[in-house]
C-alpha cells in the first residue's frame, strides 16, 4: 500500500492577480488518511478544483498511478478513479435514494441512460445499488426520494455513491458541513469505515473530525503548503497555531 497514487507538482492557479494555489506539491499514498486544513480564503477548495478538473491549472502536473491526468476532463478523471464529494450535495433530490445509486453505477460501466432501455442492465445496478446503500447504513430508505431525507442523510448517500465509482482516490469536501451534531456521528462512522485500500484526502473545518481521521495533516495558507506532519506534530507547531488552529488546541 506504499507509493503515491496521487502526486501533483508545482501545481499552480492564479484568477487575475490573486495567486490561489502557489506551486502545489503533495503527495498521497495508497490507503493515505490525509486531511488537508487552512483558514478561510487558504485555497483548499480551488485545490480540489484543480484535482478534478473543475478549474484547469497555469502550470504545474497531476498524476495519478503515474500517469498524467491534468489534460483530462472532470468525467475521465471520474473514469480512471479520483472521485470527490462536494460541500453542498448534487443528487438528484426527487428520485430515490436507490436510483442514485444505480444511475452513478450506470455511468459508471459507460451504459448510462441506455441502463433504462434494457431491463437486466438496469435490474442489475439497482441489486448493487441496494448493496452499497446497506454499506453505508441507508438501507432503510432505499425506496424514499432523496428529498425526503434528512440531511445527514443525504450526506451519507453521496459517500455511497462515490463508493460506487470505485475510487482509487476520494476527495472529501466538508462531508459534515450543515449536519446537525445528533446526525453528525453516522457520517464520522462511516468515513472510519472506508475501505482500507482507498487514499482519502479530506478538506473539513471541523478540528475535532479532522484530528480523530487524519494520520496526517497538510495545512495550506494563502495558497501554499505551511506544512505537513502528523495530527500531533500539527497541534505543537506554533505556525499552525498562529494562522489557524488557535491556542484551544492542545
Amino acid at each position: 500500500m506504499r507509493g503515491a497514487v496521487l502526486r501533483t507538482r508545482g501545481l499552480s492557479k492564479s484568477f487575475g492577480a490573486l495567486a490561489v494555489a502557489r506551486s502545489i506539491d503533495l503527495d498521497l499514498e495508497r490507503g493515505a488518511r490525509l486531511g488537508l486544513i487552512g483558514p478561510n480564503g487558504a485555497g483548499k477548495t480551488t485545490f480540489v478544483n484543480l484535482l478534478t478538473g473543475v478549474v484547469q491549472p497555469d502550470a504545474g502536473s497531476i498524476t495519478l498511478d503515474g500517469a498524467p491526468i491534468e489534460r483530462l476532463s472532470a468525467d475521465a478523471r471520474v473514469r480512471r478513479g479520483l472521485v470527490r464529494t462536494h460541500q453542498l450535495n448534487t443528487l438528484l433530490a426527487e428520485e430515490t435514494a436507490r436510483d442514485n445509486i444505480a444511475i452513478a453505477i450506470a455511468e459508471r460501466d459507460g451504459i448510462g441512460r441506455r441502463a433504462l432501455r434494457y431491463g437486466s442492465r438496469w435490474r442489475a445496478c439497482h441489486e448493487e445499488a441496494a448493496r452499497r446503500l446497506a454499506e453505508v447504513g441507508l438501507a432503510d430508505v432505499a425506496d424514499r426520494r432523496v428529498s425526503e431525507l434528512a440531511y445527514g442523510r443525504q450526506r451519507l448517500l453521496e459517500i455511497g455513491i462515490a463508493l460506487a465509482l470505485s475510487p482509487r482516490v476520494l476527495l472529501l469536501d466538508e462531508p459534515a458541513a450543515g449536519v446537525p451534531s445528533a446526525e453528525a456521528h453516522a457520517i464520522h462512522a462511516m468515513i472510519e469505515r472506508l475501505p482500507a485500500d482507498v487514499a482519502v484526502l479530506m478538506i473539513e473545518h471541523d478540528m475535532e473530525l479532522v484530528f480523530r481521521f487524519a494520520r496526517e495533516i497538510v495545512v495550506l495558507v494563502q495558497g501554499a503548503v505551511l506544512t505537513r506532519g502528523t495530527p500531533g506534530e500539527i497541534a505543537r507547531d506554533p505556525k499552525v497555531r498562529a494562522v489557524y488552529l488557535g491556542r484551544s488546541v492542545a
